[in-house]
């Protein structure tokens, strides 16, 4: 609901609720008086919209002038009674003049006299008040929506910050390897080495136009590891396979970029990199309504524990704290070695660009 129309909305509400103390100050005016029905109506509802006017004004800014947590309940006391007691004095002289303008108009007036009066005057008093009281709730009401606003947005700003730095963690550590891998092959085949050098500075102009995004389809981070494994293939040659599976309905599912590329990272380091004749890498991914399901998976040496089977290794801690910024806890990571297999299991909300919207 957007600012006008909760205006109007509370505008027609504070009119409403006035209009109906009106028919009751008639009510009260018709067993008091002795007038009619119709001669108490016409007395009080033009009075009662006219106090709703000036009371509705007049303690509004007294409430924004006086707030409470900020001036002593003592002089807030004093500004009010003597407001009230104001804005009472003009409703009673109001009310004086209305009634002789009604006799002259109407057979019919309702009779101010002097026990009348101090009657009006009490309940001005007390409407005032009441007036008072709702404004400074309404103003509490908006100081705390804001406050819960600033606070909202200062959690996302929060939660994008450090989604930044896991991100900028990945590319360094990837960097580092791959060069640590280039000066490797410079000395043994210089032609594999330069290809790779290549590839590398393919992968990086590729991923610049993913840091734009919070979130990429699955699709380009698929693509992301084709590139990637290219690199590593240079090294590794026909000794590392990449398979991939995308069922239907998830490859526009959105992700965080390069969530995916750490753990095909560990894949090649931790498990083909160690095998003599090497192994599979897969990737499946498949939409389970609400949920998308991811499945890293690689061969791994069985009589050799791989050190990224633990857990501790920066690529799968980083992906599951990238997981926990950016879903809470919609959002899971789950891997374990089964014989010579190595399987790592995202679990995440399947968002698309549409859902988004």
């Amino acid at each position: 609901m957007n600012g006008g129309s909760w205006a109007r909305r509370s505008v027609a509400l504070y009119l409403l609720a006035w209009l109906m103390l009106g028919v009751l100050l008639a009510g009260l005016v018709n067993a008091g008086t002795g007038a009619g029905p119709a001669a108490s109506l016409v007395f009080t509802l033009p009075l009662t919209l006219f106090y709703a006017s000036a009371c509705g004004f007049s303690a509004y800014y007294l409430c924004r002038a006086y707030p409470l947590g900020q001036r002593r309940l003592g002089a807030v006391l004093s500004v009010f009674f003597f407001s009230a007691l104001s804005a009472a004095v003009l409703w009673c002289a109001a009310a004086s003049a209305w009634a002789s303008l009604c006799t002259l108009l109407m057979a019919e007036a309702v009779e101010v006299t002097r026990p009348f009066v101090a009657v009006m005057l009490g309940i001005g008093m007390l409407l005032y008040w009441m007036t008072a009281v709702a404004h400074y709730l309404v103003l509490e009401f908006e100081r705390a929506r804001r406050a819960e606003t600033r606070e909202l947005e200062s959690r996302l700003l929060a939660q994008d910050a450090e989604l930044r730095m896991l991100r900028t963690q990945i590319d360094p550590h990837f960097l580092f390897n791959s060069l640590n891998s280039i000066s490797a092959l410079t000395g043994i085949d210089p032609g594999r080495a330069r290809d790779m050098t290549l590839q590398l500075a393919g992968f990086f102009r590729q991923t610049l136009g993913l840091e734009v995004h919070r979130k990429v389809a699955l699709s380009d981070e698929v693509a992301l590891l084709e590139r990637f494994l290219a690199i590593e293939q240079v090294r590794f040659g026909p000794r590392l396979v990449f398979a991939h599976h995308v069922g239907e309905g998830a490859s526009e599912c959105l992700l965080p970029p390069m969530i995916l590329q750490p753990l095909v990272e560990n894949a090649v380091k931790h498990g083909i990199g160690q095998l003599l004749d090497g192994g599979t890498i897969a990737v499946l991914a498949e939409r389970a309504g609400s949920l998308l399901r991811i499945r890293v998976e690689n061969d791994i040496d069985p009589d050799e524990a791989g050190s990224h089977a633990g857990g501790k290794g920066i690529g799968l801690v980083n992906v599951r704290q990238r997981l926990a910024a950016a879903y809470g806890r919609e959002g899971s990571v789950h891997w374990a070695r089964e014989g010579d297999k190595f399987r790592v299991d995202l679990v995440l909300p399947a968002e698309t660009k549409m859902s988004e919207k």
